[in-house]
């Protein structure tokens, strides 16, 4: 008797533990939801949730890559690939958006020329999250030169030059401090839709890791070739085999919706970045001195897009441009990178709350 009296305390004892472990971890999950939510906070009166919970999307996406590169004796060069044309799909589930898009004039999943870029990104109203991954090939022309004022470099622009690759990989993170009326995502991934005109100020971190190589030997010979006089002296400090970029930057900006039409969106934004940065790299005689360095440089990003969304249909482009600065005594490089996207897309999968009310 006193053994069935143990054993009905104890498991009345564990019963009592497992509803307060059960009790504990309802309230974590309530916790959980409720932060989640807060992600997703709106004003209704100025924005439209999204009925649906999944998205597919066409995208095409122009690219425009610029490098300069700089001595500290004023010799320079830039480079540029043409214009090309890259197309893929995208799909997206509530907050998450992962594309892949497709170089059309050298469809391939590998070789040098092959041009590659893979996004992914995470959009609440709060917060948004990008991810990206970018080859650029080695399709170059080089598209001005100054070697000197006794050099003629005329022949030399507009010369295609395969010796540089450069690839680009990071990650962002920005805050939308007028989150509740002002939509990042209804500008930037058609996620929901701004109803009226509204602004907010942003603020940011990200981490950029760049990585450059240059043919010496390539780039003496197609001087040499298409320069008078000739042979031609290239500074050192423009001669080195590859040079990595890492850059850590504090973001600050301001970005406006505007709705010009119904389910019509123009949205502008603008940001600097004081970034930190540290780099080094390979120079031909194997020294990297005057490569490495560490310091602070300005940089900046601009957004822009007009967006038809309907919420079941959407369509519209976009243009994001990004400019990254290093500077040291020996050498210098400036960076601009961008890309021009066009878009159609088509949301399905309506969401419970939104299918009670048909």
């Amino acid at each position: 008797m006193r053994f069935v009296l143990c054993l009905v305390v104890c498991c009345s004892m564990l019963l009592v533990n497992a509803d307060d472990a059960f009790a504990g971890r309802r309230r974590e999950m309530s916790k959980l939801r409720k932060t989640i939510r807060g992600l997703s906070s709106i004003d209704t009166n100025y924005i439209e949730p999204q009925h649906y919970n999944y998205t597919i999307m066409l995208q095409s996406t122009y690219n425009y890559d610029l490098y300069q590169i700089r001595s500290n004796n004023g010799h320079e060069m830039t480079f540029s690939p043409d214009m090309t044309m890259r197309l893929g799909p995208y799909f997206g589930w509530r907050w998450f958006f992962l594309g892949y898009t497709f170089d059309l004039k050298n469809i391939s999943f590998g070789g040098d020329k092959q041009k590659r870029e893979l996004d992914f990104s995470i959009y609440s109203s709060k917060i948004g999250i990008d991810l990206f991954y970018r080859r650029t090939g080695s399709d170059y022309k080089i598209r001005s030169v100054n070697l000197g004022e006794d050099i003629d470099e005329s022949r030399l622009n507009g010369v295609p030059f395969d010796g540089i690759s450069v690839g680009i990989t990071g990650a962002s993170l920005y805050y939308i401090f007028n989150h509740r009326r002002f939509s990042y995502p209804a500008a930037f991934s058609q996620s929901t839709c701004q109803k009226l005109s509204c602004g907010s100020w942003m603020a940011g971190v990200g981490y950029t890791r760049n990585d450059m190589k240059l043919d010496n030997d390539k780039l003496q010979e197609v001087v040499d070739s298409h320069c008078e006089p000739s042979p031609v002296k290239i500074d050192s400090g423009l001669m080195f085999n590859s040079v990595r970029y890492y850059n850590v930057n504090v973001s600050c900006g301001y970005a406006y919706n505007w709705v010009f039409a119904k389910n019509w969106l123009f949205c502008a934004s603008g940001a600097v970045a004081a970034a930190y940065k540290h780099s080094d790299g390979d120079t031909k005689d194997g020294v990297g001195r005057g490569f490495d360095f560490d310091n602070i440089n300005i940089d900046g990003i601009g957004r822009f897009g007009v967006v038809y969304n309907n919420t079941r249909f959407y369509a519209g482009s976009s243009l994001i441009v990004r400019t990254n600065n290093y500077h040291k005594s020996r050498f210098s490089s400036n960076e601009v990178f961008g890309n021009f996207n066009i878009y159609v897309g088509y949301n399905f999968g309506k969401k419970l709350h939104y299918r009670k009310k048909e």
